[in-house]
């Protein structure tokens, strides 16, 4: 399952997504992500299982401040 593909939450529940996702919206490696996430760069979330999940809303705001500081310096 994508980040595209996945169906909004029911009960207000933020859509979570894979370090793969992540990595998928950035175009860089899932390591990168899981190093941006221990840096503190972005947050995550661990599930009982030890995985990292990240917050679509974070994650989407990182993605435009980026995306903004590129168009800013072209």
């Amino acid at each position: 399952m994508t980040a595209s593909t996945q169906q909004p939450r029911q009960n207000g529940q933020e859509q979570l997504l894979t370090p793969g996702e992540v990595a998928a919206l950035f175009r860089v490696d899932p390591k990168t992500v899981t190093r941006w996430a221990t840096a503190g760069r972005i947050g995550s979330i661990r599930t009982p299982g030890g995985h990292r999940r990240f917050r679509e809303s974070e994650v989407r705001t990182l993605l435009a401040e980026l995306t903004n500081d590129v168009d800013r310096t072209a």
